[in-house]
């Protein structure tokens, strides 16, 4: 399946490009040798050229990429032609009145605007053609997702997905000791953090796992430091350290990475937002032997409470750009909380991410380097006191950056960085 959407989305490209040669072409044709050399008529040699690029395109797509099907002048005609050009122009709206003007407000340059949106209009036509148009009609009906809606939205196009049967790892014993450890790194967060420790702390001991809380104090101006002292002395579980690093949320999750000591770690937010139940279900999930686990807040069983509507757009959005561009199931990347075994954080090192970067950094590196995961559905609650650390104008550009390298590792590192178990099976099976 892999391989086949692969050399579909490779022909997907060389057809488009061909398409857009043809459309360049055409348009030369029309006002240079065809006289259509005025204003009104230089217009609609550009409309022309448009629409027969597109009927070309439609049947480079119809007889190369997505074959098959049913070829009846009614189907084509009266179907898949007007299905065609309604998903090529909500790709072209939504890059003009949506993808443009969000970049340009984060600030991303007007060059490196352009083709981001040239590449997220081919990814969104990909999609729409591949989903609305060309589908076969006798496709497995079985995998059809279900939509979720939270808050109004549809953003949830999966369901629970598990790693499949022949990646899956050897599954731990529940007898084997396993220590977990919960990073949370604050910065000013005197109003929620002694809330928050203590919950995880009693959720957690219920469940009577063997478990440390290790908090990263990111050189909080307030009260947040002296809260900890308390809580330190006064729960065996719970120590904090001081960020040694430059102020920063990746280099205070760094910094807490390079301190825990438990068998895995979890990464949770200060501030509430993540349910102490949801760290159990993670715990019992890297039992049965996974490397990773991540929550979806945008699957069957996910919820978000009080999440503000311009986030979770932008959210839905850079996540879908994610999950298309590299080619994964995962649809909730951005999100902090997750789960990793020692092996996995040992393995994505170094680290390069600075700021909330680092969300999308380690998960991805981990998928791409070949450990194992599964995705849970979770729940997500807005914090209700201080304020949100998160700045999307400023973090755009980064998150950008750090998924292009990533990509980059992906396409031409020839599997260099993967997990050891995957690069010399030989030696370790010697």
């Amino acid at each position: 399946m892999k391989k086949l959407v692969n050399q579909r989305l490779l022909r997907f490209l060389v057809g488009g490009g061909i398409a857009a040669l043809f459309n360049l072409i055409l348009i030369a044709l029309l006002i240079e040798k065809l006289g259509f050399n005025t204003p009104l008529l230089r217009n609609v040699a550009n409309i022309l050229a448009i629409e027969v690029s597109l009927i070309v395109s439609f049947f480079i797509y119809r007889i190369w990429v997505w074959t098959g099907g049913v070829w009846t002048v009614q189907e084509i005609v009266f179907k898949q032609i007007p299905l065609y050009h309604l998903s090529a122009g909500a790709a072209l709206a939504l890059r003009i009145f949506l993808v443009f003007p969000l970049l340009d407000w984060l600030g991303v340059s007007y060059a490196l605007n352009t083709l981001i949106g040239v590449g997220l209009n081919a990814v969104i036509n990909y999609i729409l053609s591949d989903r609305l148009v060309f589908r076969d009609n006798d496709a497995d009906s079985s995998s059809s997702v279900d939509l979720y809606p939270p808050e109004g939205l549809s953003p949830a196009f999966a369901t629970p997905q598990r790693v499949p049967e022949s990646n899956h790892p050897l599954l731990g014993s529940a007898s084997e000791p396993f220590f977990l450890s919960v990073v949370i790194p604050a910065y000013n967060e005197e109003g929620c953090i002694q809330d928050t420790v203590e919950r995880i702390s009693q959720h957690l001991t219920l469940w009577e796992i063997d478990f440390e809380i290790l908090v990263v104090n990111d050189n909080s101006r307030d009260r947040t430091e002296a809260i900890l002292q308390a809580l330190t002395e006064n729960n065996l579980h719970v120590r904090y350290v001081n960020n040694h690093y430059p102020n920063g949320f990746g280099f205070a999750v760094r910094c807490g990475l390079e301190r825990f000591r438990g068998d895995a770690v979890v990464i949770a937010m200060a501030d509430a937002s993540d349910p102490p139940e949801n760290i159990v279900g993670y715990y019992h999930k890297l039992r049965e032997g996974y490397d990773c686990v991540f929550g979806s807040r945008f699957i069957r069983g996910g919820r978000v409470v009080d999440y503000p509507s311009h986030k979770l757009v932008v959210n839905r959005l850079a996540n879908l750009f994610i999950q298309v561009l590299l080619g994964i199931p995962y649809n909730d990347t951005t999100n902090a909380f997750k789960a990793y075994r020692r092996e996995v954080i040992q393995g994505v090192t170094p680290l390069i991410s600075h700021h909330f970067n680092l969300t999308v950094e380690l998960p991805l590196k981990a998928i791409v380097r070949g450990y194992s995961y599964a995705i849970v559905p979770i729940a997500w609650h807005n914090r209700k006191t201080g304020i949100s650390k998160l700045k999307l104008k400023e973090m755009g550009s980064r998150y950008l950056f750090i998924v292009l390298y990533i990509l980059l590792e992906k396409l031409l590192s020839r599997g260099d960085y993967v997990k050891p178990s995957l690069q010399y099976p030989e030696k370790l099976k010697a």
